[in-house]
């Protein structure tokens, strides 16, 4: 037992200096490139902004931020996260605010008002009449105590935090690693990883689908596009289905910026598609293990609490959902 331990971390460790071969010399007339000649995306990249993925009401009609405005706006939003003040009545608060990654995220370096760039105006577009019933649903389904874990979301049962790749509250950081015929792309959120093949094989069979669905890449002069299928229902990204479709874009701008763009496309959920840009910007620390699991005791408390609300409403007492 012990000699097959060994043996696997043996094989961990070449694997892992296979996949981090040393770069060459910038090219004055180009971007950092590998030693096979890819332009070179490897490194920790850290993504957290507060630019919001939607372009709020009150900045209808804004693409871009003055210097001033945008000043403004990053105090007020930091104002109105800043999770050290005394929660309101009733309320027991979160994590306090040296958890939180946007704390230090500022709004992009263009001063976009949104992370989406189409459509123009900034927002997810419009749902189609069947993506509108299923939200319906979804919303008609909140507020009643949870039958077991599958009644909670994959993020908070540990399994997956989802594509495409956003900015969330906390470990907005990922780390790339690129071969000739592969790049690994490893999120920091739930530690997931993905092994993105360049060699032009087909996508899986459609029957087989996954929870961050099946990629395949391939080099676009010096952009990395991903396209990814066989997403699972179960992912529902933003009310998506299995017919999700992502094609993804990794630029290496210059040695400190890497360009994230993302088209989503589900036509039986949005009535067109949408696409959104995240700058990520290098960061020189190493990604740590994030030790979310299934089991987590957050979610025997959440169920807890939902029992606790079934035998009251069994006994009349109508207490609050939780």
């Amino acid at each position: 037992m012990r000699g097959r331990y060994l043996t696997a971390v043996l094989v961990m460790m070449v694997v892992g200096w296979l996949m981090s071969p040393p770069v060459r010399a910038q090219d004055a007339s180009g971007p950092l490139r590998t030693p096979d000649g890819q332009p070179d995306l490897q490194g920790v990249w850290d993504y957290r902004t507060i630019t919001p993925l939607e372009r709020p009401d009150e900045l209808e009609g804004k693409d871009v931020l003055t210097n001033e405005e945008a000043a403004e706006f990053e105090q007020a939003t930091l104002q109105g996260r800043d999770h050290d003040r005394a929660p309101d009545e009733g309320r027991t608060g979160t994590y306090n605010q040296f958890w939180w990654d946007y704390v230090g995220g500022g709004l992009t370096a263009d001063r976009r008002t949104s992370l989406i760039v189409a459509p123009s105006d900034g927002r997810v577009p419009p749902l189609t009449a069947e993506g509108q019933r299923r939200a319906d649903e979804r919303q008609a389904s909140r507020g009643r105590p949870a039958v077991g874990p599958e009644d909670r979301n994959l993020w908070e049962r540990c399994l997956t935090r989802r594509l495409p790749t956003l900015p969330g509250a906390y470990n907005n950081n990922l780390q790339i690693f690129q071969a000739a015929d592969h790049v690994v792309i490893l999120n920091e959120m739930i530690h997931e990883v993905r092994v993105i093949p360049l060699d032009d094989r087909p996508h899986l069979h459609h029957g087989i689908r996954q929870w961050r669905g099946d990629a395949r890449g391939r080099w676009d002069g010096d952009t990395l596009v991903v396209d990814t299928t066989n997403f699972s229902g179960k992912t529902n990204f933003r009310g998506a289905t299995d017919n999700l479709h992502l094609v993804e874009r990794f630029t290496r701008v210059d040695a400190e910026t890497l360009r994230y763009e993302v088209e989503v496309q589900d036509s039986t959920t949005f009535t067109s598609p949408w696409t959104v840009v995240v700058p990520m910007t290098k960061n020189a620390e190493p990604i740590f293990e994030y030790a979310c699991h299934e089991r987590n005791y957050g979610l025997d408390g959440i169920l807890a609490g939902a029992r606790a609300d079934d035998r009251a409403a069994a006994e009349g007492l109508g207490t609050e959902s939780r």
